[in-house]
This record gives C-alpha cells, sequence and structure tokens, in this order.
C-alpha cells in the first residue's frame, strides 16, 4: 500500500463507531486541508503546475420537513471550488445531510441557504448548491458518454498497481485534440481501504499521448489510497509534467457511497465541467 506516514487523517469520523443524527447539526462536518496532499505530490514530483476546477459533489438523499411535518426530497449539487482551503471529508458530509432528515424549514430554498453558508465555511471557500426536483434532474443530467476513444479493449499485460507516471509516454506525430477515457479508475480511501470507482475522461491539446501507457498509468491506480479529490490532482500533475500538452482537462466520475458522489474536475482552461453523468451513476 501507499506511504501515507506524512499524511495523517486519524482525527476524523472515518472507520469510527457513529451517531447517526436526524437533527440539524453544522458541527458535523470535518474540513481537511487541501495542502497536505498538494505538499505531498510536490515533494514527489516538483511544483504543481497551475488549474482550475471544482469538486462536483451530488447528493441523492437530501430530505427534510415543512412546516407541517411532510417530508420534502430533493437532488442537490455541491459546488466546492478547488481554489477552497479544504476539503470536506465524505462520511462527515453524509452525516450533515442526515441531520437536516427531521428539520423543519420553511422552504427548499431555506435549506439551500443554510447548506451553502455551511459548506463556505467548512471548506473555506464559496461552495455554490443547486436544488432539483427528481423528476427534472435527468434533463439536467443525462446519462451519456461523450465522444472519444474508451482505452479498455487494448490486449495488454498489467502487473503494476501502485502509481507509475513512467507508464507516461508520447507517440509521434502532429499536435491533436482528443478525448481518453477508462473505466477502470479504482483508487482507495487513505483510513478504511474501502475501494472507490470511478470513470476518468481525459481531454489534451498536444503530442499524442501513448494509449497503453495511459491505461497503464489510470490502472496502477488500483491499490493506491488517497481521497478523490488528491488522486485526480496527482493524474493531472503527472500527464502534464510527462507529457506537457498545451491543454489538459480530467475529469473523474466516481461511483455514489451513501447517497453521495463526489466528481473531481481540474483543466487548464475550463472552470466547470460538461454537464452530463456517467451510467454508472
Amino acid at each position: 500500500m501507499a506511504d501515507y506516514s506524512g499524511t495523517d487523517y486519524s482525527n476524523t469520523g472515518l472507520g469510527k463507531v457513529t451517531e447517526y443524527r436526524d437533527r440539524y447539526d453544522p458541527t458535523l462536518l470535518d474540513p481537511i486541508p487541501r495542502a497536505k496532499a498538494r505538499q505531498q505530490l510536490e515533494e514527489s514530483g516538483g511544483p504543481l503546475p497551475a488549474f482550475i476546477g471544482v469538486d462536483l459533489w451530488t447528493g441523492f438523499e437530501i430530505s427534510w420537513l415543512n412546516n407541517d411535518g411532510l417530508p420534502q426530497v430533493a437532488i442537490a449539487e455541491f459546488l466546492v471550488p478547488c481554489t477552497s482551503v479544504n476539503i470536506v471529508e465524505s462520511k462527515s458530509f453524509k452525516l450533515y445531510l442526515n441531520s437536516f432528515n427531521q428539520t423543519h424549514f420553511e422552504s427548499s430554498q431555506a435549506v439551500k441557504e443554510v447548506m451553502t453558508a455551511d459548506l463556505s465555511a467548512a471548506a473555506q471557500g464559496d461552495v455554490e448548491v443547486i436544488f432539483y426536483q427528481l423528476a427534472e434532474y435527468n434533463g439536467f443530467r443525462p446519462i451519456g458518454e461523450p465522444q472519444g476513444h474508451c482505452l479498455d479493449q487494448q490486449q495488454i499485460a498489467i502487473d503494476c498497481y501502485e502509481p507509475n507516471p513512467d507508464f507516461l509516454q508520447l507517440d509521434q506525430g502532429e499536435s491533436r485534440s482528443e478525448m481518453l477515457y477508462s473505466h477502470l479508475l479504482r483508487t482507495n480511501c487513505p483510513v478504511t481501504d474501502q475501494p472507490d470507482w470511478a470513470s476518468v475522461y481525459i481531454s489534451y491539446e498536444g503530442t499524442p499521448i501513448n494509449r497503453a501507457g495511459l491505461l497503464k498509468y489510470l490502472v496502477s491506480f488500483r491499490q493506491h489510497q488517497d481521497f478523490h479529490e488528491q488522486c485526480v490532482e496527482k493524474i493531472y500533475s503527472d500527464i502534464m509534467q510527462r507529457c506537457q500538452p498545451t491543454q489538459l482537462d480530467i475529469y473523474a466520475r466516481y461511483m455514489r457511497r451513501g447517497g453521495l458522489d463526489i466528481n473531481p474536475w481540474r483543466s487548464s482552461r475550463f472552470g466547470f465541467p460538461p454537464g452530463w453523468r456517467q451510467v454508472r451513476q
């Protein structure tokens, strides 16, 4: 397993017995500084390349009570800018959302305003919250695949399951613009070691990236332990440093756990990701 001796997450609620609360409690949110993992990346690979982007969380189990005690439900998106000081630990996020379940609010707008304030304070950044009615969500976030090339059908031998940027190589050829993607990304929680499954989409402009090497590189995360956001920043940094594209976008669509999915987006050019979701979501 990866060596995380320099990154201690033992003070978080992950892996601990938890009391589930169904009354509003913002103290449940557990922020984790982004600087920890970014410092490790710089120590192992040099200065981080510049990027912009967001962490797009989707909450599928949002519920509260209206003033008459009738349960209300919604799907919510939470956009956390990559410039925020902290990420929010996912288990604490789920517990926080559960704490709305038996709490009365006058309207969905009131719920959204409370969540926006609490999450912005925890992240120390301007978090945007968007609510969707269940009947309308698929119209805004349809299931689909972008136009691109899937890497997963290549007949190649793989025996490395710890991140190895040496797999990243360039082919000869003229500069191109293309999207390459894989559904084989698996990473692991740095505290519980539970597996996290994702599809990762890589759009770039520049000298052609060797497709066999790129697939080997992505699969090499299979036993890697880190939070979703930090895995995507490592992928972005390694590709930028090894392949030196003129433009680069990395989008990981992770499968939900406990009613939440996390979808980090890092880009050299666009602040927000495209508006689709992956079939396993």
